[in-house]
């Protein structure tokens, strides 16, 4: 009866939560009074909750007020029931110090989109040891893995939760986890031995958000720092894939300090930093823990990602935040898109593109792949079509922990808009799913190109990609772009730098990071040098792109037992887009906008987000 009485004062205080767990395995459902289950299909993505931290601390009050105590036990919010897509991995949230759970109020809904919520609710009064609490996690996470034991196990937490997540993780080496650790407290001891957070301070701030008594705080504090002693000598154990969240403003310590000891300390370990946002991470109404972990790549519901299945398109939120620190591109490039109608017509606007694939895009590359946001992101705002670029594998992996690429960060926003690993298998599983597919045959080669190479095609011998797209009856649609030669003036290419031994030490360190593709590939196409150019920066000009008329490959099986006929649709390819590259070049002379002062009062005048003219076509 005092346990019916407790799980009906909890639903009541969470109005929206609960399919409550008296015990570790065993779920009771609690529907919302006066609302109904939402229904969610497929990938889509439902608006971001309006929930703030205000609300959480409010309805933390009341769970201080109501919770009956009892022993530590799961529950699972309604809506992530049954919004579940298919296949999707077990998310444990592990409470902060406040121990409600409350953290996922912000969240719940949209990672109940992609994943199976359970959240760990601890009672403001209960006082399970360490070893007890591990052993509650650790038997769920055992059981569940034993149920499917294919999919990952997702351990979320921030600061006690997440130090939690790291000592479960250091028992379990054998287990397939995923850690999402926002502003660990690992270091807490140390933290408040040299006075860099008063301990007064944090007892006031947690309990001006979560009401919570200060004998509690202080039984947590005390247990972070058990945790701490255990993991300062078996931290190194850990073999989880683990996702650090850094939001620089930790309540207990320097979480900055902090993500760099873990990261140099485990194995697998990826850092995003989040400055500015608040704390607690997660109480944040800015911060989207979703999309956060997709961002990483780090949503997978298998033991390895694929980028393929695992891919959600971003929703239009996601979209926006993504996109917004690039949109100064569309004032400083403004890029022309150009198209063609089946009749041969040239259009301004992306209508001539087919809008069912399967959709093989094949073009030039600009140096340093300067055009590939600008070119993916207007498919997407004009047509609302993913495009699934084929990436060189530097944009998802390094041979080396600490080297001398961007991090892997700096590749977010590409693996968000969808691009994938350039490999034929992925090329066939995008063609099967009736994708639109762009590629750069020119690759790494063509990207990092040398003086005098601006626009020029450095394609390998073999036809790779044109038997796959008869295969599947893809429609091929050749494009050229233009415009990099009015962004910077490269002054010292590969050719230059390797005569000076500083830069070709540099060059040689880049380029074995990374790997390589084509190793076997013969003439230019296998010198796949990486290095950063030295380039003079010029007032911009503007981005030309212009997609050539399709050409249809269904029906021509000829073509999968003709080689030449293959390469004879190869070459028509090339040719297609360096007319496509001649006629940009051509009528952007004739752009009375192509120069940025001549755009800015245009744009100034009719708005920043204006469509400004350009040549007649």
């Amino acid at each position: 009866m005092a346990a019916m009485v407790e799980n009906g004062l909890l639903a009541a205080a969470f109005p929206t939560v609960l399919r409550h767990q008296q015990t570790t395995h065993q779920k009771l459902s609690y529907r919302p009074t006066g609302r109904s289950c939402p229904r969610v299909s497929g990938s889509s993505f439902k608006t971001k909750s309006s929930l703030s931290s205000g609300y959480y601390a409010e309805q933390s009050k009341k769970l201080t007020e109501v919770d009956g105590g009892g022993p530590p036990r799961w529950f699972s919010p309604l809506e992530c029931g049954c919004s579940r897509s298919t296949n999707s991995p077990l998310l444990l949230f592990l409470p902060g110090i406040d121990g409600s759970g409350h953290g996922l109020t912000l969240h719940h809904e949209r990672l109940g989109e992609i994943f199976d919520v359970w959240c760990l609710h601890i009672p403001v009064t209960d006082r399970t040891p360490l070893a007890d609490l591990v052993k509650l996690v650790q038997s769920t996470v055992r059981s569940e893995h034993n149920r499917a034991a294919k999919r990952p196990i997702y351990l979320v937490g921030e600061s006690f939760g997440a130090s939690l997540a790291l000592v479960v993780a250091a028992q379990n080496p054998d287990i397939d986890l995923v850690l999402i650790l926002a502003n660990p407290a690992t270091s807490l001891s140390k933290s408040l031995l040299q006075n860099v957070v008063p301990l007064w301070d944090i007892i006031d701030k947690h309990r001006s958000i979560s009401s919570i008594p200060v004998e509690t705080i202080l039984w947590k504090l005390n247990m972070i720092n058990e945790m701490q002693n255990h993991l300062n000598s078996n931290l190194r154990t850990v073999d989880a894939q683990t996702l650090i969240l850094n939001s620089g403003k930790d309540i207990l310590l320097s979480s900055i300090t902090e993500q760099e000891n873990l990261r140099s300390v485990l194995k697998r370990c990826e850092v995003r930093s989040f400055i500015g946002n608040g704390d607690p991470l997660f109480l944040d109404d800015t911060f989207d823990l979703a999309a956060a972990i997709k961002r990483a790549s780090y949503y997978r519901r298998g033991r390895s990602v694929d980028f393929i299945s695992d891919f959600m398109p971003p929703s239009p939120s996601e979209f926006d935040m993504v996109y917004d620190p690039f949109r100064w591109m569309d004032v400083a490039v403004n890029p022309v898109m150009l198209s063609t109608l089946d009749n041969g017509k040239i259009i301004r606007g992306l209508s001539g593109i087919p809008s069912e694939g399967p959709v093989l895009f094949v073009g030039n590359h600009m140096m340093l792949a300067m055009d590939l946001v600008p070119l993916v992101s207007k498919f997407v705002i004009e047509r609302n079509i993913t495009v699934r670029t084929m990436a060189h594998p530097l944009y998802f992996e390094r041979l080396t922990k600490d080297g001398k690429l961007p991090d892997l960060s700096f590749f977010d926003v590409f693996r968000v808009l969808g691009a994938v690993p350039v490999t034929a298998a992925n090329m066939y599983k995008l063609f099967k799913l009736k994708s639109h597919v762009l590629l750069f045959p020119g690759g790494i080669r063509e990207g990092y190109h040398r003086k005098g190479e601006d626009y020029k095609l450095i394609w390998p011998v073999e036809p790779e990609f044109v038997r796959m797209a008869v295969k599947f009856g893809a429609k091929i649609v050749p494009f050229g772009g233009v415009g990099e030669d009015d962004v910077l003036q490269l002054l010292l290419d590969s050719d230059d730098q390797m005569k000076i031994p500083p830069l070709k030490s540099l060059i040689e360190e880049l380029t074995n990071e990374a790997v390589r593709l084509r190793t076997d590939a013969g003439g230019e196409v296998g010198k796949q040098l990486l290095y950063y150019p030295i380039a003079l920066p010029k007032l911009p000009g503007r981005f030309y792109f212009l997609f050539g008329k399709p050409i249809p490959t269904a029906g021509r099986e000829d073509i999968l037992r003709n080689k030449d006929k293959a390469k004879e649709m190869y070459l028509e390819i090339q040719n297609e887009i360096d007319k496509c590259i001649v006629y940009l070049k051509e009528k952007r002379e004739k752009d009375p906008y192509r120069n940025l002062l001549a755009r800015l009062p245009y744009q100034g005048f009719n708005g920043f987000d204006s469509q400004v003219p350009t040549f007649d076509i």
